[in-house]
Protein backbone atom coordinates (compact mmCIF):
# COMPACT_ATOMS: atom_id res chain seq x y z
CA UNK A 1 0.00 0.00 0.00
CA UNK A 2 1.41 3.39 -1.01
CA UNK A 3 2.28 5.98 1.61
CA UNK A 4 -0.03 8.98 2.07
CA UNK A 5 0.85 11.95 -0.09
CA UNK A 6 2.93 14.61 1.69
CA UNK A 7 2.51 18.20 0.54
CA UNK A 8 4.76 20.80 2.12
CA UNK A 9 5.21 24.42 1.13
CA UNK A 10 5.72 27.70 2.98
CA UNK A 11 2.46 28.98 4.40
CA UNK A 12 0.60 25.66 4.32
CA UNK A 13 -2.14 24.80 6.82
CA UNK A 14 -2.68 21.28 8.11
CA UNK A 15 -5.05 19.21 10.18
CA UNK A 16 -2.66 16.73 11.77
CA UNK A 17 -3.77 13.56 13.56
CA UNK A 18 -2.14 10.50 15.06
CA UNK A 19 -3.30 7.53 17.11
CA UNK A 20 -1.66 5.23 19.59
CA UNK A 21 -0.19 1.98 18.32
CA UNK A 22 -2.93 -0.70 18.37
CA UNK A 23 -5.21 2.06 19.74
CA UNK A 24 -3.29 2.12 23.01
CA UNK A 25 -3.61 5.20 25.20
CA UNK A 26 -1.24 8.02 24.37
CA UNK A 27 -2.21 10.19 27.36
CA UNK A 28 -2.61 8.46 30.71
CA UNK A 29 -2.59 11.34 33.18
CA UNK A 30 -2.10 15.07 33.57
CA UNK A 31 1.68 14.71 33.37
CA UNK A 32 1.37 13.11 29.93
CA UNK A 33 -0.96 15.81 28.63
CA UNK A 34 1.31 18.55 29.99
CA UNK A 35 4.38 16.89 28.45
CA UNK A 36 2.72 16.92 25.03
CA UNK A 37 1.80 20.60 25.37
CA UNK A 38 5.40 21.38 26.37
CA UNK A 39 6.52 19.60 23.21
CA UNK A 40 4.13 21.70 21.11
CA UNK A 41 5.60 24.84 22.65
CA UNK A 42 9.10 23.68 21.71
CA UNK A 43 8.00 22.98 18.13
CA UNK A 44 6.64 26.50 17.93
CA UNK A 45 9.89 28.03 19.15
CA UNK A 46 12.23 25.79 17.21
CA UNK A 47 10.40 25.51 13.88
CA UNK A 48 8.12 28.59 13.86
CA UNK A 49 5.07 26.31 13.63
CA UNK A 50 1.87 28.08 14.62
CA UNK A 51 -0.70 26.09 16.61
CA UNK A 52 -4.23 27.36 15.89
CA UNK A 53 -6.22 24.63 17.64
CA UNK A 54 -5.57 21.38 19.45
CA UNK A 55 -7.47 18.60 21.16
CA UNK A 56 -5.74 15.78 23.01
CA UNK A 57 -7.90 12.68 23.44
CA UNK A 58 -7.12 9.48 25.31
CA UNK A 59 -5.54 7.59 22.43
CA UNK A 60 -5.07 10.25 19.74
CA UNK A 61 -4.66 13.94 19.07
CA UNK A 62 -5.83 16.63 16.63
CA UNK A 63 -3.77 19.70 15.70
CA UNK A 64 -4.47 22.62 13.37
CA UNK A 65 -1.05 23.89 12.30
CA UNK A 66 0.24 26.65 10.05
CA UNK A 67 3.81 26.33 8.73
CA UNK A 68 5.25 29.66 7.51
CA UNK A 69 8.51 27.88 6.68
CA UNK A 70 7.05 24.79 4.99
CA UNK A 71 8.69 22.41 7.48
CA UNK A 72 5.88 20.22 8.79
CA UNK A 73 7.90 16.98 8.63
CA UNK A 74 10.70 18.37 10.80
CA UNK A 75 8.26 19.78 13.33
CA UNK A 76 6.27 16.55 13.54
CA UNK A 77 9.41 14.45 13.97
CA UNK A 78 10.12 16.58 17.02
CA UNK A 79 6.56 16.45 18.37
CA UNK A 80 6.03 12.70 17.98
CA UNK A 81 9.61 11.67 18.76
CA UNK A 82 10.23 13.85 21.80
CA UNK A 83 6.78 13.21 23.26
CA UNK A 84 7.27 9.44 22.89
CA UNK A 85 10.54 9.73 24.83
CA UNK A 86 8.84 11.73 27.57
CA UNK A 87 5.86 9.37 27.73
CA UNK A 88 8.19 6.39 28.02
CA UNK A 89 10.13 8.04 30.85
CA UNK A 90 6.93 8.95 32.70
CA UNK A 91 5.47 5.46 32.34
CA UNK A 92 8.78 3.59 32.73
CA UNK A 93 8.38 1.81 29.41
CA UNK A 94 10.08 1.74 26.02
CA UNK A 95 9.18 1.17 22.41
CA UNK A 96 6.98 3.02 19.92
CA UNK A 97 3.88 4.90 21.08
CA UNK A 98 2.13 5.95 17.88
CA UNK A 99 0.87 3.66 15.14
CA UNK A 100 3.22 5.16 12.58
CA UNK A 101 3.47 8.30 10.54
CA UNK A 102 1.03 11.03 11.42
CA UNK A 103 -1.78 11.87 9.00
CA UNK A 104 -1.70 15.43 7.67
CA UNK A 105 -4.52 16.94 5.61
CA UNK A 106 -3.66 20.15 3.76
CA UNK A 107 -6.38 22.71 4.42
CA UNK A 108 -7.67 25.61 2.34
CA UNK A 109 -7.74 27.91 5.32
CA UNK A 110 -9.78 30.73 3.78
CA UNK A 111 -12.75 28.38 3.39
CA UNK A 112 -12.33 25.81 6.16
CA UNK A 113 -10.32 27.30 9.05
CA UNK A 114 -13.34 28.27 11.15
CA UNK A 115 -15.32 25.07 10.65
CA UNK A 116 -12.22 22.93 11.22
CA UNK A 117 -11.51 24.51 14.61
CA UNK A 118 -15.09 23.65 15.53
CA UNK A 119 -14.62 20.05 14.37
CA UNK A 120 -11.42 19.71 16.42
CA UNK A 121 -12.86 21.32 19.54
CA UNK A 122 -16.03 19.19 19.50
CA UNK A 123 -14.12 15.90 19.72
CA UNK A 124 -14.71 15.35 23.46
CA UNK A 125 -18.52 15.36 22.96
CA UNK A 126 -18.62 13.63 19.57
CA UNK A 127 -17.48 10.30 21.03
CA UNK A 128 -19.94 7.46 21.61
CA UNK A 129 -19.91 8.39 25.29
CA UNK A 130 -19.20 12.14 25.71
CA UNK A 131 -16.19 12.83 27.93
CA UNK A 132 -17.71 15.98 29.46
CA UNK A 133 -21.16 17.48 29.83
CA UNK A 134 -19.93 20.87 28.62
CA UNK A 135 -17.08 21.35 26.14
CA UNK A 136 -15.51 24.18 28.07
CA UNK A 137 -14.95 21.75 30.97
CA UNK A 138 -12.53 19.65 28.90
CA UNK A 139 -9.05 20.89 29.93
CA UNK A 140 -6.92 19.28 27.21
CA UNK A 141 -8.06 21.27 24.20
CA UNK A 142 -7.66 24.89 23.14
CA UNK A 143 -11.42 25.46 23.42
CA UNK A 144 -11.43 26.90 26.98
CA UNK A 145 -8.75 29.40 25.87
CA UNK A 146 -10.89 30.33 22.86
CA UNK A 147 -13.70 31.24 25.27
CA UNK A 148 -11.27 33.09 27.56
CA UNK A 149 -12.05 30.57 30.30
CA UNK A 150 -8.42 29.45 30.54
CA UNK A 151 -5.12 31.21 30.04
CA UNK A 152 -4.01 30.91 26.40
CA UNK A 153 -0.40 29.77 25.94
CA UNK A 154 1.77 32.22 24.01
CA UNK A 155 2.10 29.71 21.15
CA UNK A 156 -1.68 29.43 20.55
CA UNK A 157 -2.90 31.60 17.67
CA UNK A 158 -6.60 32.49 17.99
CA UNK A 159 -6.96 35.73 16.05
CA UNK A 160 -7.25 34.08 12.62
CA UNK A 161 -10.29 32.15 13.84
CA UNK A 162 -11.85 35.18 15.49
CA UNK A 163 -11.41 37.19 12.29
CA UNK A 164 -13.06 34.44 10.26
CA UNK A 165 -15.95 34.41 12.74
CA UNK A 166 -16.50 38.13 12.27
CA UNK A 167 -18.36 38.66 15.55
CA UNK A 168 -17.86 41.64 17.83
CA UNK A 169 -18.24 39.51 20.97
CA UNK A 170 -15.69 36.92 19.90
CA UNK A 171 -15.85 34.70 22.99
CA UNK A 172 -19.62 34.41 23.17
CA UNK A 173 -19.87 34.28 19.39
CA UNK A 174 -17.37 31.43 19.07
CA UNK A 175 -19.13 29.46 21.83
CA UNK A 176 -22.46 29.79 20.02
CA UNK A 177 -20.81 28.76 16.73
CA UNK A 178 -19.23 25.62 18.20
CA UNK A 179 -22.45 24.60 19.92
CA UNK A 180 -24.21 24.48 16.54
CA UNK A 181 -22.40 21.19 15.83
CA UNK A 182 -20.18 19.94 13.02
CA UNK A 183 -21.41 20.92 9.56
CA UNK A 184 -22.46 18.19 7.12
CA UNK A 185 -19.60 18.73 4.66
CA UNK A 186 -16.91 18.14 7.26
CA UNK A 187 -18.82 15.25 8.83
CA UNK A 188 -18.98 13.59 5.41
CA UNK A 189 -15.29 14.33 4.68
CA UNK A 190 -14.03 12.83 7.94
CA UNK A 191 -16.55 10.01 7.85
CA UNK A 192 -14.92 8.46 4.78
CA UNK A 193 -12.73 5.44 5.40
CA UNK A 194 -10.15 6.68 2.93
CA UNK A 195 -9.82 10.42 3.36
CA UNK A 196 -8.41 12.81 0.79
CA UNK A 197 -5.09 14.44 1.66
CA UNK A 198 -6.52 17.87 0.83
CA UNK A 199 -9.51 19.67 2.39
CA UNK A 200 -10.49 22.39 -0.04
CA UNK A 201 -12.21 23.36 -3.25
CA UNK A 202 -11.65 21.61 -6.57
CA UNK A 203 -9.47 24.51 -7.71
CA UNK A 204 -7.35 24.28 -4.55
CA UNK A 205 -6.94 20.50 -4.89
CA UNK A 206 -6.02 20.69 -8.56
CA UNK A 207 -3.47 23.40 -7.85
CA UNK A 208 -1.79 21.21 -5.21
CA UNK A 209 -2.15 17.78 -6.77
CA UNK A 210 -1.63 18.70 -10.40
CA UNK A 211 2.13 18.22 -10.37
CA UNK A 212 5.34 19.88 -9.22
CA UNK A 213 4.88 22.88 -11.50
CA UNK A 214 1.51 23.72 -10.01
CA UNK A 215 2.77 23.28 -6.46
CA UNK A 216 5.71 25.55 -7.27
CA UNK A 217 3.31 28.13 -8.67
CA UNK A 218 1.37 28.00 -5.40
CA UNK A 219 4.55 28.68 -3.46
CA UNK A 220 5.67 31.43 -5.82
CA UNK A 221 2.33 33.22 -5.52
CA UNK A 222 2.79 33.73 -1.76
CA UNK A 223 4.69 36.75 -0.45
CA UNK A 224 6.32 35.07 2.51
CA UNK A 225 9.33 35.93 4.61
CA UNK A 226 11.02 32.74 5.82
CA UNK A 227 12.82 33.26 9.09
CA UNK A 228 16.54 32.57 8.70
CA UNK A 229 18.28 30.29 11.18
CA UNK A 230 19.24 31.91 14.46
CA UNK A 231 22.94 31.78 15.30
CA UNK A 232 24.30 31.07 18.75
CA UNK A 233 26.13 34.38 18.73
CA UNK A 234 22.92 36.31 18.01
CA UNK A 235 21.14 34.54 20.83
CA UNK A 236 23.94 35.39 23.25
CA UNK A 237 23.72 39.08 22.23
CA UNK A 238 19.97 39.10 22.77
CA UNK A 239 20.25 37.42 26.17
CA UNK A 240 22.91 39.92 27.22
CA UNK A 241 20.67 42.83 26.24
CA UNK A 242 17.66 41.52 28.19
CA UNK A 243 19.67 40.44 31.27
CA UNK A 244 21.73 43.62 31.38
CA UNK A 245 25.19 42.15 30.96
CA UNK A 246 27.79 41.79 28.21
CA UNK A 247 28.11 38.86 25.78
CA UNK A 248 31.63 38.33 27.13
CA UNK A 249 30.25 37.75 30.65
CA UNK A 250 27.93 35.09 29.25
CA UNK A 251 30.53 33.30 27.15
CA UNK A 252 33.43 33.46 29.61
CA UNK A 253 34.37 30.22 31.25
CA UNK A 254 34.23 30.38 35.05
CA UNK A 255 37.59 30.52 36.81
CA UNK A 256 38.64 27.36 38.68
CA UNK A 257 37.15 27.30 42.14
CA UNK A 258 34.67 30.02 41.37
CA UNK A 259 31.08 29.05 42.01
CA UNK A 260 27.91 30.97 41.38
CA UNK A 261 24.64 30.83 39.52
CA UNK A 262 24.70 32.76 36.24
CA UNK A 263 21.15 32.65 34.85
CA UNK A 264 22.04 34.58 31.68
CA UNK A 265 24.70 32.03 30.75
CA UNK A 266 22.39 29.10 31.43
CA UNK A 267 19.51 30.67 29.52
CA UNK A 268 21.78 31.35 26.56
CA UNK A 269 22.95 27.73 26.55
CA UNK A 270 19.37 26.46 26.59
CA UNK A 271 18.29 28.81 23.79
CA UNK A 272 21.27 27.76 21.69
CA UNK A 273 19.96 24.23 21.91
CA UNK A 274 16.26 25.04 21.67
CA UNK A 275 16.22 27.86 19.11
CA UNK A 276 19.47 27.50 17.15
CA UNK A 277 19.47 23.69 17.17
CA UNK A 278 23.11 23.48 18.25
CA UNK A 279 24.43 20.21 19.61
CA UNK A 280 25.84 19.97 23.13
CA UNK A 281 29.47 19.84 21.88
CA UNK A 282 28.87 22.90 19.67
CA UNK A 283 27.45 24.82 22.63
CA UNK A 284 30.35 23.68 24.80
CA UNK A 285 32.87 25.12 22.33
CA UNK A 286 30.97 28.41 22.06
CA UNK A 287 30.89 28.81 25.85
CA UNK A 288 34.61 28.61 26.50
CA UNK A 289 35.45 25.04 25.55
CA UNK A 290 33.79 23.41 28.55
CA UNK A 291 32.76 19.75 28.61
CA UNK A 292 29.42 19.04 26.93
CA UNK A 293 28.13 17.33 30.10
CA UNK A 294 28.36 20.70 31.88
CA UNK A 295 26.11 22.18 29.19
CA UNK A 296 23.59 19.38 29.68
CA UNK A 297 23.53 19.94 33.45
CA UNK A 298 23.18 23.71 33.06
CA UNK A 299 20.31 23.36 30.57
CA UNK A 300 18.51 20.89 32.83
CA UNK A 301 18.83 23.20 35.83
CA UNK A 302 17.62 26.31 34.01
CA UNK A 303 14.55 24.52 32.64
CA UNK A 304 13.63 23.55 36.19
CA UNK A 305 14.18 27.11 37.42
CA UNK A 306 12.07 28.57 34.61
CA UNK A 307 9.18 26.32 35.60
CA UNK A 308 9.42 27.63 39.19
CA UNK A 309 10.33 31.29 38.58
CA UNK A 310 7.80 33.42 36.68
CA UNK A 311 10.14 36.42 36.57
CA UNK A 312 12.87 34.33 34.94
CA UNK A 313 10.37 32.88 32.45
CA UNK A 314 9.27 36.42 31.61
CA UNK A 315 12.87 37.40 30.81
CA UNK A 316 13.27 34.32 28.59
CA UNK A 317 10.05 35.21 26.75
CA UNK A 318 11.45 38.71 26.14
CA UNK A 319 14.57 37.18 24.62
CA UNK A 320 12.51 34.95 22.33
CA UNK A 321 10.32 37.83 21.14
CA UNK A 322 13.39 39.95 20.45
CA UNK A 323 15.01 37.22 18.38
CA UNK A 324 11.89 36.80 16.26
CA UNK A 325 11.65 40.55 15.62
CA UNK A 326 15.32 40.81 14.67
CA UNK A 327 15.15 37.82 12.33
CA UNK A 328 12.07 39.10 10.55
CA UNK A 329 13.33 42.67 10.29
Amino acid sequence: MSRPLRLEYPGAWYHVMNRGLARQSTFLDADCYSAFLDTLAEAHRRFSVQVHAYCLMGNHYHLLLHTPEGNLSRAMRHINGVYTQRFNRLQKRDGPLFRGRYKAIVVEADSYLLSLTRYIHRNPVETRTPLVASLQEYPWSSYPAYLNKARAPEWLYRDFTYEALGRRDKYRGYKAYVEQGVDEELAEFYGRQRKYSVLGSEVFRERLLGGDKLVSAEVASRELVVRPPVSGENLVEQVAQVFGCSPAEILARSRPGRKGYNPARSVAMWLCQDRAGLTLPQIARLFGGIHYSAVSQSVRRIKTRMAEDEELQSLVDRVSRGVIVRCNA
